[in-house]
């Protein structure tokens, strides 16, 4: 077998990462070796690995080849494509990954599709179930060109939702139109009202004024899901309109909390997977570079130069 190589958190280096060699992955019984082909980059683990330790090992998402089947028969066989996600250190050459966190890839599912849907593609799905039945109902998804935003717009098309996207610019229209948006908001700021009324169902990813004006937004028993704060996290909102509305909710969702409490994460990446296999929906990726250029890719994410999702292609 190869070194092993892995992104590492290095403070002197240029946004802190940097490639170095690291050991071989010992699997427990439940798990399985990963040859990782491609990872994908998400803002919340960027944000934590610069200011991190010397020696962190960064990464949630990934895609492969399982090398090593897990010992206890469970889970993908040597050989098999597969995509999966860890809670930390999945950007590296090989990794060791519970079963219950990987599904196998369908031959239509290119590694660089599969490494888009672990963290944003499952965030979406997830987050999407809080307002159960979807058909016809008024969903406003914010940040909606994001990785994140992508997703969640292409699953509530197939879900039956009346979809209203948020963008920051008048160019991203045409985009989320294109994933199934019926109106478009373009601006800074949410306005006041929207073409659909109140929604029964906010995916809010900005956080700041967005988030503060977006429970304003919210139909009586409707639920605003916050999951990301890019803009900011701190947020004031007028606690009247909300709570008048009537049994409308605030969601705090954190993803790897979402998996521990209700199913492994194998069964939503499958799905994801077997979606994207069939053509029905399409992971938005801007960037895709080899795995040295990671601290360049960092930056980029950091300065919100694309809006979709950067891959990173693995090599010995």
């Amino acid at each position: 077998m190869s070194v092993n190589r892995a992104v590492v958190v290095d403070p002197s280096a240029p946004e802190w990462l940097v490639l170095r060699d690291v050991e071989a992955p010992s699997p427990r019984y439940d798990e399985a070796v990963v040859r990782v082909e491609a990872v994908s980059l998400n803002r919340g683990e960027v944000h934590r690995a610069q200011g991190a330790q010397a020696g962190h090992r960064p990464g949630w998402d990934l895609a492969g080849v399982v090398e090593q089947a897990a010992s206890d028969g469970s889970g993908p066989r040597e050989g098999q494509r597969v995509v999966g996600m860890l809670p930390l250190g999945a950007w590296a050459r090989r990794v060791a990954v519970p079963t219950v966190a990987l599904a196998p890839l369908p031959e239509g599912v290119s590694f660089a599709q599969a490494a888009t849907l672990p963290v944003a593609g499952m965030t979406a799905l997830y987050a999407l179930s809080k307002g159960g039945l979807l058909l016809e109902r008024p969903v406003l998804v914010t940040g909606a060109t994001g990785g994140v935003g992508s997703f969640a717009l292409q699953l509530g098309r197939l879900s039956g939702a009346r979809l209203v996207a948020h963008v920051r610019k008048p160019d991203q229209e045409a985009e989320v139109r294109a994933n199934g948006a019926e109106a478009v908001l373009v601006g800074e700021e949410l306005p006041a009202d929207t073409p659909l009324g109140r929604h029964h169902l906010v995916v809010e990813s900005v956080g700041g004024g967005t988030l503060g004006k977006a429970l304003t937004l919210l139909a009586e028993d409707g639920v605003c899901v916050s999951l990301g704060a890019s803009a900011s996290p701190e947020v004031t909102f007028n606690t009247a309109q909300f709570f008048l509305t009537g049994r409308a909710s605030l969601y705090g969702f954190i993803l790897f909390a979402e998996l521990r409490r209700f199913e492994p994460a194998s069964i939503g990446l499958a799905r994801l997977a077997s979606l994207v296999d069939r053509g029905l929906i399409k992971p938005a990726i801007s960037v895709e570079a080899p795995w040295t250029e990671v601290a360049d890719l960092t930056r980029q994410l950091i300065d919100r130069r694309y809006a979709g999702k950067a891959v990173l292609h693995l090599s010995d």
